[in-house]
């Protein structure tokens, strides 16, 4: 059965006044209507689309790539309050409602919120939420300390910043280990620090288990290379923008904590580029 809110890889049987005409491998045939793709295609032809339902409530594809898919979250925008909840933009011809009942606080137009996309079963409608702990479970921990994890930065707190670990358990962020800037909605990657007796994970930005830098600048750039499988294409002859934009630091902050890595054998300072040694 071809399911809302997910992508698809769909075969074009025919074509209609309407659009076309897709069909899966269980020969079920959905629209995917003129205004939701764009160039030629013929009988035959293999297309990856997202299902929803458009204005009329309809099922249909779209070759749109929406910005959040179903049982995911994503930093989403208020396009419009209405009587019946908030519309979100999440890319496609038609917003995303979150209902008032499902709604943590009173959204505003104009405003950017953490939203979990979530289906309906009785009406089979997708709808928008903003209680996220609700669809975050820390009871059974699928992650190992030390484990690289994807992390969505979802909420600033007293200690740090909340994140999402794996799109499915809640972790923090300390204040005092971060070194770089994060906001809310920015999608990175972290490391299982500590898994607490009561299953509260503690994450950290940068790779566990390397030598700790009396400068944290040094850490920055050794957890950059981390992350880069060891190498960056940036020397002391990078330009300042770049080297910013790369580290958030100075050229000059830079120079002096990639000299005090190759003095102590961490990284080897390449031509084209840092490499780490150990």
């Amino acid at each position: 059965m071809i399911e809302l809110g997910k992508q698809y890889r769909l075969n074009v049987l025919r074509q209609t006044n309407d659009g076309l005409i897709l069909v899966d491998d269980q020969k079920e045939e959905i629209l995917l209507p003129t205004n939701e793709f764009s160039g030629n295609f013929k009988i035959g032809d293999s297309l990856n689309v997202f299902i929803y339902r458009d204005q009329n409530e309809k099922k249909i594809a779209t070759t749109v790539i929406p910005k959040i898919w179903l049982h995911e979250f994503a930093l989403l925008q208020v396009a419009s309050i209405t009587k019946v909840g908030a519309f979100l933009n999440w890319g496609l011809n038609k917003d995303l409602l979150i209902p008032f009942s499902e709604q943590q606080q009173e959204l505003k137009e104009g405003r950017w919120y953490i939203v979990y996309l979530d289906i309906d079963e009785t009406t089979d409608r997708l709808f928008g939420s903003t209680y996220i702990e609700r669809q975050l479970q820390n009871i059974h921990i699928t992650v190992k300390e030390g484990e690289k994890v994807d992390l969505l930065v979802y909420q600033k707190t007293d200690l740090g910043y909340s994140v999402i670990v794996n799109n499915e358990h809640k972790g923090l962020v300390f204040e005092n280990e971060i070194f770089t800037t994060i906001n809310i909605g920015d999608f990175i990657k972290g490391y299982v620090k500590k898994i607490r007796e009561d299953n509260k994970l503690d994450i950290s930005l940068q790779p566990i288990g390397y030598k700790k830098f009396i400068d944290v600048n040094s850490s920055i750039i050794y957890s950059k290379l981390y992350e880069s499988n060891g190498y960056l294409a940036v020397t002391d002859k990078s330009s300042p923008e770049e080297i910013k934009s790369l580290f958030g630091l100075s050229k000059k902050a830079f120079k002096k904590s990639i000299g005090a890595l190759y003095k102590q054998k961490k990284i080897m300072i390449e031509k084209d580029g840092i490499r780490i040694l150990n």
